[in-house]
């Protein structure tokens, strides 16, 4: 782990990634209903190893990623939530390739104390200091209520939709942004 977090809330610790999550990583999505919004998300460890280096690569490239979300003082994380950098291969017109994107993991043990909220609120305005107020995309699975309305809450509005499929799997996604003119409330 780091030595220290880069950023603090009132209840929550915020780390970058480091090789010791990975079983951290994988807890999170264990749960079956935390990965019902993930489009073909898979819990195995090499799912998980690939999440996390993506992730390392974020911060290491562009100098912002997803952040490994402990209690203050805590060891376990309890979810992963921030802004990285995406490539989603929809095309440029959809907006979702080689661009910050928000997007938050909660536990599901912890679902429902505003974690995501509370940390995603301190993550955009650190983003906006540090990288400058810009185009933040979001895609959340059509259904998942609960993040729909904290990307409203955050300033996220939508712009488009895509279809996803892997195999039988199919999901449409609701295409968000978060606009520099959004942070000015």
């Amino acid at each position: 782990m780091n030595d220290e977090p880069l950023l603090l809330t009132d209840r929550f610790e915020l780390w970058r990634p480091a090789a010791a999550d990975l079983p951290g990583m994988c807890r999170i999505l264990a749960d079956e209903q935390t990965r019902r919004y993930l489009g073909p998300g898979r819990a195995d460890r090499q799912a998980q190893f690939d999440r996390l280096m993506r992730n390392a690569g974020s911060w290491m490239l562009h100098g912002y990623g997803s952040f490994a979300v402990r209690e203050k003082g805590g060891t376990e994380i309890v979810a992963s939530c921030g802004v990285f950098h995406s490539w989603r291969g929809f095309g440029p017109q959809l907006g979702m390739d080689d661009v910050p994107e928000a997007g938050w993991i909660v536990r599901a043990d912890h679902c429902g104390r505003g974690i995501a909220r509370e940390v995603m609120e301190a993550v955009l305005a650190w983003f906006d200091r540090e990288h400058g107020p810009r185009r933040i995309g979001c895609m959340i699975e059509e259904g998942n209520t609960a993040s729909e309305r904290l990307a409203a809450r955050l300033g996220f509005v939508r712009y488009g939709e895509h279809e996803t499929c892997d195999g039988d799997e199919r999901a449409l996604l609701q295409l968000l942004e978060r606009l520099p003119a959004a942070t000015d409330h």
